[in-house]
């Protein structure tokens, strides 16, 4: 999912740790503007990367460049429309690491424009939180269970079939393996990532043409 060379990976670090820590806390401070309690009192309302960050998931995702955070536990009986705010809890996430990964865009073109010769290092820094934000997104809207993107359709389903979709989660680890080991996911994220550059750049080309 994140195919860069060593020193990308490096430099890229900062950006692994935005994605994740954005994405949870976007997660948790909609959940309690939405009226659910939950993330605050569990400490997750913070930008804080010690509140969201599972270790053995970050060491997974340095070695295997699979991870995982800590999930932002809500309790959807507190909304006061429990279908529609989870959804809108769901979507949070990705759409927080969509919209940071747009504004470090926005900040690298501006650096090319305004600085006689922007730092590499910089240009390193900031071209990996846009592809990781990027990337992040993409991956938790897999409708998988227990991805963002499986809360959503769960919502959408009857509710029988939402309960055995539901239970697809006892096989979801053996289920991403799969998809993490085959190229399976390049059929994911490629059209993926051509649609959100193509947003990117239509919104961006009157500026940057």
């Amino acid at each position: 999912m994140f195919d860069f060379s060593l020193a990308e990976f490096i430099a890229g670090i900062p950006g692994l740790l935005l994605a994740i820590v954005i994405h949870e806390y976007s997660h948790a401070r909609v959940a309690v503007a939405l009226g659910d309690y939950t993330p605050k009192m569990m400490g997750r309302t913070t930008l804080n990367p010690m509140a969201h960050i599972d270790p053995i998931g970050l060491i997974m995702l340095f070695l295997v460049r699979f991870g995982w955070a800590k999930p932002v536990m809500i309790n959807p009986r507190n909304f006061k429309n429990p279908k529609r705010d989870d959804i809108l809890v769901s979507l949070a996430g990705p759409a927080s690491n969509l919209i940071l990964s747009f504004v470090t865009l926005l900040i690298l073109l501006m650096s090319y424009r305004f600085l006689e010769q922007p730092s590499v290092g910089l240009s390193m820094v900031l071209n990996a939180i846009v592809l990781y934000n990027i990337n992040f997104a993409i991956f938790n809207m897999i409708p998988l269970p227990p991805l963002d993107g499986s809360h959503i359709l769960r919502q959408l389903l009857p509710a029988r079939l939402a309960y055995q979709y539901a239970s697809l989660e006892r096989y979801s680890f053996l289920i991403l393996i799969v998809l993490i080991m085959t190229p399976i996911l390049n059929y994911i994220f490629i059209p993926a990532q051509r649609l959100i550059w193509s947003v990117f750049r239509f919104i961006l080309l009157p500026f940057f043409g």
